[in-house]
């Protein structure tokens, strides 16, 4: 059985870890390093850094945060937000990171996704879809960390990034962000059930019950948390353990 993991997503502006509710009304939480190695001794599997204002400035500015990260955290670590050339993903790499989340340069340019998995390794290109729901069972991919709309539909648009080579796609629902009050389990079912990649399940996550009822309804093989760590509802060894009380695999 393959383990489920437990990810821990850290949205970053300007320095400090911030979060709002559908993506939107954002707050400031505190230091990412020491956040990040508070969550690693916690036993995260993964950490996920995404510049929460890369869109404004066309760049990733989280490469420093990164580099320190990588003294103190031996688990693996995407940087999202402001991906938009071969460059960028080198540069990441070389800061550390073990893949790279790309979401607007690939809907402007598909084609970037294959030539970064080819160039790269599709373990090292994790896909970024941020989906608003339109109308029942339809969901459309926005850019620009959930500010534009694409006109792309999200599941259609998730097997085309499968196709082009991408390794994992993290799928965040703008509509569940930051509410707490549960993911959106038609969407993440919707996408896994169609995916022959990893699925990670990202927004909504209020509880440790939520978690669990989204593995168990779904396919998916990842959650990424952000409030219910940030703000000390729970814990990864509790949200591990929970999974565990309900048969699922997970590392210890």
């Amino acid at each position: 059985m393959i383990k489920k993991r437990v990810i821990a997503r850290l949205d970053i502006k300007n320095e400090f870890i911030i979060k709002g509710v559908h993506l939107e009304g954002l707050r400031k939480i505190g230091d990412p390093n020491k956040t990040a190695y508070k969550y690693y001794l916690q036993g995260v599997d993964e950490l996920v850094f995404m510049d929460a204002v890369a869109a404004y400035y066309d760049r990733n500015s989280l490469l420093h945060i990164i580099k320190e990260a990588c003294h103190d955290v031996f688990v693996p670590i995407t940087v999202g937000g402001g991906i938009r050339n071969i460059d960028d993903i080198q540069n990441a790499l070389n800061a550390g990171a073990d893949k790279v989340a790309i979401n607007t340069k690939a809907i402007i340019k598909p084609s970037f996704i294959d030539v970064a998995a080819k160039k790269f390794g599709s373990q090292s290109i994790v896909a970024s879809i941020v989906a608003k729901k339109t109308s029942p069972n339809n969901w459309e991919a926005y850019t620009d960390n959930g500010r534009e709309p694409s006109g792309k539909n999200v599941i259609e648009w998730a097997k085309e990034l499968e196709s082009l080579g991408a390794g994992e796609i993290i799928i965040t629902s703008i509509d569940a962000e930051g509410t707490k009050r549960g993911f959106d389990i038609e969407l993440n079912k919707a996408i896994a059930s169609n995916s022959g990649i990893p699925i990670i399940a990202s927004g909504g996550a209020g509880s440790n019950d939520q978690i669990v009822e989204l593995i168990k309804r779904t396919k998916v093989n990842a959650v990424a948390v952000a409030s219910l760590l940030h703000y000390d509802i729970s814990d990864v060894k509790s949200i591990k353990s929970s999974l565990r009380n309900y048969g699922f695999d997970v590392r210890l």
